[in-house]
């Protein structure tokens, strides 16, 4: 009777469906054994077409042209799902656990010295807290999260949920897996929006084991759903959580001694000898205690003694004449130390043949071994199913989610000793095998789901083409099953293999399916890429009907693209404001002081600036044309010249950048034309109002304080030019006035004061008998101010002096006036001195150095 015949319906349709035979044996053994894809006798089945509902889009899987994606339909939304029900929940917690292994029932094993973790454990949980159960790989984490879920039943309104993070790295698929289990939404796959909305609204005590995610990643994942308690099983090299997560830390040790000796004789069966215990606290001192070395140490002692046993049972039996085998009266001696530490050789050695033959195809795809009912059709045994069951009682497995996987050290002391000699060979018949089964319409996607791991194992060990083939088939399914990361990872690697392998036909499909995966999940750049590698592949096959699939499908990245850009307008930058408002914002630190009508606003220069500037105002007239060219003064310039302007301190060094960034004050009448008078010179020089200037051009990094030695220079050389233009002026006024005689000084002019100092000539002009005397000067009443004015000594009137006045203004400093001195009021035959009003300043008439020699007046300034 074939053993397989008592497994339960679920196994069965797992392994090949209801109308396949029992493990798949009879109709693909031998093609497996041969190293070529089996072919299935009865007819093949329809193809699997299975639409999903993915966000926005209805998703169209199907694996004959592609996938194909158009929006959803108005009127077919889903609401909300419901929530599982508990027995709904019981029934999903079932198939999320290992299958049941054909065979014997394996006896369990008791968990020992951990009541103190497990209380602690179940309190926090109780609390709502989230705890980090931390332990090395062997010490007994998954055995301790069984207890903690049988006590934690009824805590949570949604239960318990178990989930295996062994693989995940971000947290995404983890919350489709925990929404997928809480919440009854089957072919439907929420975007992350929606996906975040439901599980915030999930309360559960979730397990995670075989954790392998920490930091930021789990900060996400916990941060996504707040109702939820998390017990997170990791080793001690996971990355931790962050400081900020608030996790619990519970370490779990190694037991000790006496526990050590329990756990062994539960496995033996019975009691330890003498021997056997002393042997048992060495092997504890070497393996520190970790539960996983003694279910092994327990394994070596079953099998010590089956063959002792059977060695005394050839003793008592009298050997019969066809004994073949020979005896051996030896008694198998404990293991050492060495084989206690890596018993795995020393296990496989003592095995059946299909399980050491599981164990080389195990040592192939990474670690992980195939489900049971594929083993017949691997090994080429119709009873290689129980292999698994004989593997996992010997310690050589452990459960990972919905299968196994070698135990932690395992494949590396199988591969030192030979398994992995031929794992290029297993690996290839893993894949033609599987690429036949997941091609197969009885098997459903959910069964290529939980099988992803090995599938992918199997994909990266194979050739080209047999990679090729196997991602093709198994593509589809992976998509129905909504195993979107295994999804994603086997199209990118069967891209790479049929790359390799030449099939271009191949290459399109896998770069449509990327694209419509990018497009599900947002990605619309990602999908742009992959589609129109898609559509030029396929065009150069002149695959019409794929390029017009892949051309509706770019045309929703477009529809999405234009909606994103709606939605989300990029930014606008506003454009290039005028040269001069760009300096008014530059200098917009520094602003100028505002003009008021008492006190005009000055540019702002610097001191030095100012300083030279003021006396230049000072002596500035305007000039008449005519020989009576009376004297005018210009008030804005005369208040802008008694004006005294501060230096202003800063509170801190000034540097070269902030004098640079002043802003600089350019006459208000601009004109077109150069100036012709020196009353226009002094305009432009001097505005009433200052406004600042048009933008100059930029400043090299290397000199920051050009612009203002510029600006500096100018003005200087400006102030010396409308000095220089004064002089010339000054002198030549002087000059007509000295040589008039009919000139009359206005009647509302300024009074002149001068000193009391009489300039007499040293050469007496020689005059004629008839011509009068000279009238003595008349003085004339001092007002006892300071009206600052000028005289000079004058010739007689209508008599030309013997020589030409002197331009050159004296070099006498002047003197200040001091009270009570009289002042002597011009004649009326005497020409009128220029006047100028200035601050402070006091004229000094001088003798003249010779006969008919007029010296000008050269007004100073009080400090």
């Amino acid at each position: 009777m074939d053993r397989t015949q008592g497994q339960s319906g679920r196994d069965e349709q797992g392994a090949g469906g209801p109308g396949t035979p029992s493990s798949a044996s009879a109709s693909a053994a031998a093609p497996a054994s041969t190293g070529q894809a089996p072919t299935p006798s009865g007819p093949p089945g329809p193809a699997r077409v299975v639409t999903l509902t993915a966000g926005d889009f209805t998703l169209t899987v199907n694996p004959v042209d592609g996938s194909e994606i158009e929006p959803l339909r108005p009127g077919t939304e889903r609401g909300r799902p419901a929530k599982r029900d508990a027995a709904a929940r019981a029934v999903r917690d079932a198939a999320a656990r290992p299958p049941v292994l054909p065979g014997p029932p394996i006896s369990g094993r008791p968990l020992l010295a951990r009541g103190e973790e497990l209380e602690r454990l179940v309190r926090l949980l109780g609390r709502g807290r989230s705890v980090r159960l931390t332990g090395p790989s062997g010490s007994g984490r998954s055995a301790l999260l069984d207890a903690v879920a049988a006590r934690c039943a009824g805590l949570a309104p949604d239960g318990v949920v178990r989930i295996s993070g062994y693989g995940h790295q971000q947290p995404g698929e983890l919350l489709h897996a925990l929404y997928a289990t809480v919440y009854d939404a089957p072919r439907e796959r929420p975007e992350r929006d929606e996906l975040l909305a439901r599980v915030r609204d999930i309360g559960a005590v979730v397990l995670l084991d075989d954790l392998e995610m920490g930091g930021s990643a789990l900060d996400e994942l916990l941060r996504a759903t707040p109702e939820c308690a998390y017990l997170l099983a990791a080793t001690p090299e996971t990355k931790a959580p962050s400081d900020d997560s608030h996790v619990e830390e519970v370490f779990l040790t190694g037991l000790g001694k006496e526990d050590c000796v329990a756990l062994l004789e539960a496995g033996l069966g019975r009691p330890l000898t003498d021997e056997e215990t002393a042997w048992a606290g060495d092997l504890r001192f070497a393996s520190e205690g970790l539960p996983l070395r003694f279910v092994q140490a327990a394994a070596m002692l079953r099998q010590r003694d089956e063959l002792n046993h059977s060695d005394e049972d050839d003793d008592e039996e009298e050997p019969g004449v066809f004994e073949e085998r020979p005896r051996d009266s030896g008694v198998v001696p404990l293991p050492t130390l060495a084989e206690g530490a890596a018993p795995a050789e020393l296990l496989a050695s003592r095995v059946s043949e299909s399980a050491r033959a599981a164990l080389r195809i195990a040592c192939a795809l990474g670690g992980e071994l195939p489900h049971h009912a594929h083993l017949p059709a691997l090994v080429g045994d119709t009873h290689a199913d129980t292999a698994v069951a004989e593997l996992l009682d010997c310690g050589l497995l452990t459960p990972v989610g919905t299968r196994y996987r070698l135990a932690a050290g395992v494949a590396r002391q199988l591969e030192d000793v030979g398994y992995g000699d031929t794992a290029s060979e297993e690996a290839r018949t893993a894949a033609r095998h599987y690429a036949w089964w997941t091609g197969h319409a009885s098997v459903v996607p959910e069964r290529v789901g939980r099988e992803a791991d090995a599938v992918l194992a199997a994909l990266a060990g194979a050739d080209v083409v047999a990679a090729a083939v196997l991602a093709r088939t198994a593509a589809p399914a992976f998509a129905a099953s909504l195993h979107w990361e295994a999804w994603e990872r086997v199209l990118r690697s069967g891209a790479e293999a049929a790359r390799k392998a030449g099939e271009v036909a191949e290459q399109a499909y896998f770069h449509h399916e990327l694209g419509v995966l990018a497009l599900c999940e947002g990605r619309v750049d990602r999908a742009r890429a992959e589609l129109e590698t898609s559509i030029g592949l396929r065009g150069a096959l002149a695959d019409k009907r794929g390029t017009v699939a892949g051309r509706r499908a770019l045309a929703l990245v477009v529809d999405r693209e234009v909606a994103g850009a709606a939605a989300s307008p990029p930014l606008r930058l506003e454009a290039p404001a005028a040269a001069s408002e760009a300096v008014t914002v530059a200098t917009s630190a520094t602003p100028a002081t505002p003009a008021t009508p008492a006190t005009p606003a000055t540019p702002a220069v610097r001191t030095d600036a100012v300083t030279k500037a003021v006396p230049a105002a000072k002596s500035a007239p305007a000039l008449r044309s005519g020989p009576a060219a009376a004297p005018r003064v210009d008030p804005a310039v005369s208040a802008a010249a008694v004006t005294r302007v501060a230096p202003v301190t800063p509170a801190v060094p000034v540097s070269a950048e902030a004098v640079t960034r002043m802003t600089p004050v350019v006459p208000a009448n601009r004109r077109s034309e150069p100036p012709t008078t020196l009353s226009e010179v002094f305009e432009d020089a001097f505005p009433l109002s200052p406004q600042p200037a048009p933008p100059a051009a930029p400043v090299p990094a290397t000199v920051p304080a050009g612009p203002a030695r510029g600006a500096g220079r100018r003005r200087r050389v400006l102030l010396a030019a409308a000095g220089a233009l004064t002089v010339v002026a000054l002198g030549t006024v002087v000059s007509l006035a000295m040589s008039s005689s009919d000139t009359e000084p206005p009647a509302d002019g300024p009074a002149v004061s001068s000193t009391p100092t009489t300039a007499a000539p040293t050469t007496v002009q020689q005059n004629s008998g008839n011509d009068p005397a000279e009238e003595p000067p008349v003085t004339a009443p001092s007002d006892g101010g300071t009206t600052p004015g000028a005289s000079a000594a004058a010739p007689s009137p209508g008599r030309t002096p013997g020589r030409t006045p002197s331009r050159r203004p004296s070099s006498t400093p002047s003197n200040s006036p001091r009270p009570g001195t009289p002042s002597t009021a011009p004649t009326a035959t005497e020409p009128t001195p220029t006047v100028t009003e200035t601050g402070e300043a006091t004229p000094t008439a001088t003798a003249p150095t010779g006969p008919g020699t007029a010296t000008a007046t050269s007004p100073t300034t009080a400090p």
